[in-house]
């Protein structure tokens, strides 16, 4: 049993996407980006819960849309979240890596995506896509890969390692900044701002931060007038993590950031009610007893299966009325659980596919 009590959920992330990440399969391109009508024009059926079958959310934009590059004041001398205190003189040459690739698309939010020099593996907006990666077998780092790009600063968190490479470039002299793991619906702002100090430009976090803050803010309300007045109605929802390589099958509850997501989509996480912490491998008894009307995956997860049809082979699924009524969402993994500059966006495209999905595309 996992719970947060043993180790911080983004430490027991870590430990199972690594557990059965490597080398996956690219992810389809999904519905169509392009215009679609915004949320306060749809008009959803009375109960969502009538919709069947699968369906992937996509985002209407998937790049980083960054602004001109900011005023910045160096160097400057940060105390990061392991109590660290690092100088950063010089940002010409910028790594940014963590699991869900929130790091490197904050850099480029801020408008300092042309110093952006390499990218891990969850850094796959257009804009990034051509950067030299600095991972392998999945999101473990390569230290001798990092320090050919010859780095003037990394920002990284403690999601992604081995530790000894991070170490590694600290004796190289390569001011290494430690940003918070944590990543919610709420952390968004703060985490800029962080990212925003130690590359020296402040008001641009704060620029940033209070725009983003307040986009989420608007689109939790257009979803709150999608979802139904009747509580019975409301969808119940769990957010699956699946590795068919490695044969991973995880809930995230509570403090995972899924919690939050769902929350802000105007679902009921089921499996925080059920009092799952963090994240826990699939217990079917409990996966049926919670009854989801939605199963949220990443798409890559989904594919790992064998699609919808491996999903429901997944001790439990095929009970549940998600199981019974093929009622999966997917969406790219280096998206649905980021938090960073595309949170508003993620959660307009999911609240599109749970509760209008002829809109999603």
């Amino acid at each position: 049993m996992l719970s947060r009590g043993l180790l911080p959920a983004a430490v027991l992330l870590t430990s199972v996407l690594l557990s059965g990440c490597a080398a996956p399969a690219a992810s389809p391109a999904g519905p169509a980006a392009g215009p679609r009508p915004p949320l306060t024009d749809l008009r959803p059926p009375p109960d969502p819960r009538s919709f069947t079958g699968p369906a992937t959310a996509a985002l209407g934009q998937p790049d980083i849309v960054a602004p001109p590059a900011p005023v910045q004041h160096l160097p400057v001398t940060v105390t990061d979240h392991q109590g660290t205190r690092v100088t950063v003189t010089d940002t010409s040459r910028i790594l940014a890596f963590d699991l869900a690739g929130t790091l490197a698309a904050t850099v480029f939010g801020l408008g300092l995506g042309g110093r952006v020099v390499g990218r891990d593996v969850s850094t796959a907006f257009p804009s990034a896509r051509n950067l030299p990666l600095v991972t392998h077998n999945g999101h473990q780092l390569n230290a001798e890969a990092i320090l050919a790009l010859r780095p003037t600063v990394v920002l990284t968190d403690t999601t992604i390692g081995p530790w000894d490479a991070v170490l590694q470039l600290r004796d190289a002299h390569v001011p290494v900044v430690v940003l918070d793991p944590k990543r919610t619906i709420d952390t968004v702002g703060r985490l800029v701002r962080e990212v925003a100090d130690a590359l020296g430009a402040p008001a641009a976090g704060d620029q940033l931060a209070n725009r983003l803050n307040g986009e989420i803010t608007a689109k939790k309300a257009e979803i709150a007038k999608l979802v139904p007045a009747d509580p019975a109605r409301r969808l119940r929802i769990v957010f699956l993590y699946l590795r068919g390589q490695a044969g991973v099958y995880y809930l995230f509850g509570g403090g995972s950031g899924a919690d939050s997501l769902i929350d802000a989509l105007g679902g009921r996480d089921v499996a925080t009610e059920a009092g799952v912490e963090g994240m826990r491998p699939v217990n079917p008894e409990a996966l049926v007893k919670a009854g989801p009307d939605v199963i949220l995956v990443m798409t890559k997860g989904l594919q790992s299966v064998g699609g919808v049809g491996g999903a429901l082979r997944v001790p439990g699924v095929a009970q549940t009325p998600a199981g019974l009524h093929h009622r999966f969402v997917d969406m790219d993994d280096a998206q649905i659980l980021s938090f960073g500059p595309h949170t508003a966006d993620v959660l307009d495209a999911l609240a599109r596919t749970l509760y209008s999905p002829g809109a999603a595309g």
